[in-house]
């Protein structure tokens, strides 16, 4: 695939957003719709639809950090980086990790 430049100047491939402007783009989306930012990205994913994101939510900041509740939400982009959907997939405290 060739390599071009975005209106931004962000190195793109033909056909498409960078990754790095498509998870920008799905957290601005979930900000401007939810008004939470998302904190992490910790999935990132192609379908055949478009993209697949999970982020990190901070829902209810408390004291100490470790108390807070994050929600995982599992966001949809077609193939441009639009949002196509959003949804909270779990709730948990910062503190509690998953069970390995």
């Amino acid at each position: 695939m060739a390599d071009t430049h975005d209106e931004t100047g962000e190195k793109t491939t033909v056909g498409g957003p960078s990754p790095a402007a498509l998870l920008r783009a799905g957290c601005d989306q979930l900000t401007e719709l939810t008004g939470v930012r998302p904190e992490s990205v910790v999935r990132f994913q192609r379908t055949d639809d478009g993209w697949l994101l999970e982020a990190e939510v901070v829902e209810v900041a408390r004291v100490p950090e470790t108390m807070s509740l994050l929600g995982l939400y599992e966001i949809t982009l077609d193939p441009d980086g639009l949002l196509t959907g959003y949804r909270r997939v779990r709730r948990y405290e910062r503190a509690r990790g998953e069970r390995l």
